[in-house]
């Protein structure tokens, strides 16, 4: 894509330019180097796009769910053919190795197929009148237009895992994609327009103006649900403006997530569940582990295990075979890894492995940083209390199981959590008492398009996947008739 006929726009079924024909660079974050563009949108673009969203709702409401489903399958069957090609482009434009893209995509297409299914489920009920000439029943009906805000960490499956649902339900919906990642809302929208949906629909509007697009979704009283996938400190302020004009809101946002080990656990299983969870993505994921809690009697060896994984990790580019860490995405998130580390040793950490700025052969780019062990962890750290979103493991021992939940609960966050035991008393207990949305028991990966994903506190509103995820899409209408 070259800067003069980049039209990543796509307002009522069209790809336009910006408005005002403005555009940005797309940056590769292994190289620093631009290797396309997009539409730089605007005001006018947020407005064009809310206006198409309105006038195709009514009759997409309309439809069958069947026909709905239908369109949602022709999507499915257009990301799995190209998987190869969106996985290379994810790569490219957001940096997470090849084969972590690849399985991106695929979580991302079980979206698709999930809510096909689930675009039949929508059912209504009737309810038993206290009259006998009288009849209460409820409609579930969709929201109307919805505004959808999308990440860069995971550009492909956030877009599906909220246009989906949204679409499932019969609403129309305007996309804003993370200003570093464009080019993989481009590829995907795309394909919703190959599978048929009808113009209006679904719309895009990329911009690296984001809070001029925002606002404009935010303000706008046709706009009757805001979904969002963000940090926490944007979710609040967009949570705020949307209360201004009674907006339904549904946000995941930032995580804290403790990974519990305790002494009965298979300790190997352990750290090796643990090293890949916390440098998934590189580290920049919401349900990475942010504090590594060790009971006493393993620690050492949990240490030992952990550390001589991490060791062998290797940094490069994601395009290379073999790379398990990719860059991060720019130099805000480097002088972060920095600064909390640094915090850390200064106040009694030690550093057992990486801890520095990697230069990666061949490659031009200063995004690397060395996978990293923090031991001695103390709560007066930067790390203990703030979200980490790179490569940097902090481990903590604990005594007694008491102990350990109070930690893993002394958080303002509550997304996912992680607990390793072989107690299965304990795992029930531990569970049960954990403030957090999700739990991993000896289960790095509890998550699926059929799950609810979703945490509590500052970690955000709502669920997305799941059949608790066409809730957050559709309005509750009771009908009462006298005979």
């Amino acid at each position: 894509m070259t800067r003069e006929n980049a039209a990543t726009l796509f307002i009522d079924g069209r790809w336009q330019p910006s408005s005002e024909h403005r555009q940005f660079d797309v940056v590769d974050p292994a190289t620093d180097t631009p290797f396309g563009s997009a539409s730089d949108g605007g005001r006018a673009d947020a407005h064009a796009a809310i206006d198409a969203a309105a006038r195709a709702f009514d009759s997409w409401a309309g439809e069958t769910a069947y026909v709905r489903s239908a369109a949602l399958l022709r999507a499915h069957r257009l990301m799995t053919e190209r998987a190869d090609d969106l996985a290379a482009l994810m790569t490219r434009e957001q940096g997470k190795p090849l084969r972590a893209a690849r399985n991106e995509v695929n979580y991302g297409a079980d979206f698709l197929i999930w809510f096909a299914e689930e675009a039949k489920r929508v059912y209504g009920s009737m309810i038993p009148s206290p009259r006998a000439d009288h009849r209460l029943s409820v409609l579930r009906q969709p929201v109307g237009v919805v505004a959808a805000i999308t990440p860069w960490n995971y550009p492909i499956s956030m877009i599906t895992r909220k246009v989906a649902p949204a679409v499932a339900a019969g609403c129309t919906i305007v996309l804003k994609p993370a200003e570093q990642t464009p080019l993989c809302a481009v590829a995907m929208f795309k394909i919703f327009e190959e599978a048929g949906l009808p113009a209006g629909v679904v719309n895009l509007v990329t911009s690296n103006h984001p809070e001029d697009v925002g606002d404009v979704l935010l303000e706008s009283r046709t706009v009757r649900k805001l979904t969002f996938t963000g940090s926490t400190s944007v979710g609040r302020t967009l949570g705020a403006q949307a209360a201004k004009t009674m907006k339904r809101v549904s946000m995941e946002l930032g995580g804290h997530a403790p990974f519990l080990v305790f002494e009965d656990a298979d300790v190997e299983h352990a750290a090796k569940g643990a090293a890949l969870v916390k440098f998934l993505n590189t580290g920049q994921a919401c349900i990475c582990p942010n504090r590594i809690f060790v009971q006493a009697g393993v620690y050492d060896k949990f240490v030992d295990v952990f550390s001589a994984r991490v060791k062998a990790m290797k940094v490069g580019n994601g395009a290379t075979p073999g790379t398990s860490i990719g860059p991060l995405i720019d130099t805000e998130a480097m002088d972060k890894m920095s600064r909390q580390v640094d915090d850390a040793v200064t106040k009694g950490a030690r550093v057992l492995a990486g801890g520095h700025r990697v230069d990666v052969d061949g490659v031009g780019g200063q995004n690397f940083y060395a996978p990293t062990v923090l031991v001695d962890v103390t709560e007066d750290m930067e790390i203990y209390r703030e979200e980490t979103f790179g490569p940097i493991a902090a481990i903590i021992a604990f005594d007694d199981e008491a102990e350990a939940i109070a930690k893993a609960n002394d958080t303002d966050y509550g997304l996912a959590s992680y607990v390793y035991t072989d107690d299965l008393r304990r795992a029930v207990r531990v569970t049960e008492k954990l403030r957090f949305g999700i739990v991993g028991v000896n289960d790095i990966n509890p998550t699926a398009a059929a799950a609810p994903f979703g945490g509590i506190k500052d970690s955000g509103l709502g669920r997305e996947g799941g059949a608790q995820a066409l809730d957050e899409y559709l309005d509750v209408k009771l009908v009462g008739m006298s005979l």
